[in-house]
């Protein structure tokens, strides 16, 4: 396993160069400029067609922009290779510094909402398997189509109108992470209040993934007690709820371990909608506003914290496909 890893690691950098590459031209080919994003907020750049080329060129060459795109790549990689994403161009702050600021905020949602996904998910896609045909099947079945099928910016509106202080109940607040003053509360008073303003946005981000998740551990399971050795294992008089959930459950995880690996990269990136709706300074809210400003390092720099999350996710998916499954030989 160990050579296995190593291997794996080293596999790591050529395909990171590859998808940075892609990324890369992909930003490039889009279109907008980050020079006339920028010239438009500044009063009186346009005054006249030769100041503004004259302008646009000294900016160009401000920014390293009037390189070729080959040159520009290049310099990029070497300054992520000593871990320096560069400046924002919006406010000429480090990267790295604002992509840490948004990061702790994506990841208190997404962990607990992945805790949430895989807690619920796996035992209900037991119990509806083990009652295949049966009503409680269908009720689970049905409910988790329901819920696959709600777009998860409607489920936010409706939240915030029926629960946020809409026309009906004003339980839970539905902007921001706290309260006003609530730094200067005691610790298990804060904690109270941001676990109480995570609740709606937590709910629009687990929801999809349960019903998802839920039919994966579903058709697993099917498959798994179909097998030869359930059989066997309830021939020499083992009880079901042994063969449920020592023989059967641990192999049917395997399609869930497979997107543990795509459910990390995720985490980190966060939700674009949700975290727009709830006023979330999370990463998607983050990178969103670094598309719409043609912000180029810092867009980049979101892109390689999910590339890198990526691959290791998929490495240690392959490393707990061995865990799970010893018949499985990484080497």
């Amino acid at each position: 396993m160990k050579t296995y890893i190593i291997r794996r690691l080293l596999l790591v950098i050529p395909t990171f160069i590859g998808v940075s590459l892609i990324s890369f031209a992909i930003i490039q080919m889009a279109p907008g400029s980050p020079i006339h994003a920028k010239l438009r907020s500044a009063e009186g750049a346009f005054q006249s067609e030769e100041v503004s080329a004259e302008v646009i060129e000294r900016v160009k060459a401000l920014y390293g922009l009037d390189k070729p795109i080959p040159v520009q790549y290049i310099r990029w990689l070497g300054r992520v290779a000593r871990l320096d994403f560069g400046e924002s161009f919006v406010d000429k702050r480090p990267v790295t510094e604002r992509i840490l600021e948004a990061l702790p905020v994506t990841l208190q949602f997404n962990i607990l909402s992945l805790l949430l996904i895989y807690l619920i998910s796996i035992p209900l896609g037991v119990f509806s398997a083990v009652r295949q045909h049966t009503w409680a099947d269908t009720f689970v079945t049905l409910g988790l189509f329901i819920l696959y099928s709600l777009p998860s910016f409607w489920v936010a509106m409706l939240l915030m109108m029926f629960l946020g202080g809409g026309q009906w109940l004003d339980w839970f607040p539905i902007h921001g992470l706290s309260s006003e003053g609530a730094q200067d509360w005691p610790w298990y008073a804060w904690l109270g209040d941001r676990l109480w303003h995570m609740v709606l946005p937590l709910f629009c981000l687990t929801y999809g993934g349960l019903a998802i998740l839920s039919r994966y551990m579903r058709a697993g399971m099917l498959d798994t007690i179909r097998q030869d050795y359930i059989r066997t294992a309830r021939a020499y008089g083992f009880s079901e709820r042994v063969v449920i959930f020592r023989y059967a459950m641990r192999n049917s995880l395997i399609p869930i371990i497979t997107l543990l690996g795509t459910l990390l990269p995720a985490m980190i990136g966060g939700s674009v909608i949700i975290e727009t709706i709830f006023s979330i300074p999370g990463m998607g809210r983050l990178a969103f506003q670094a598309v719409l400003n043609r912000d180029y390092p810092l867009i980049m720099g979101a892109f390689t914290f999910s590339a890198i999350l990526t691959l290791i996710g998929l490495i240690i998916t392959d490393v707990m496909y061995a865990i799970i499954d010893p018949r499985i030989k990484l080497e």
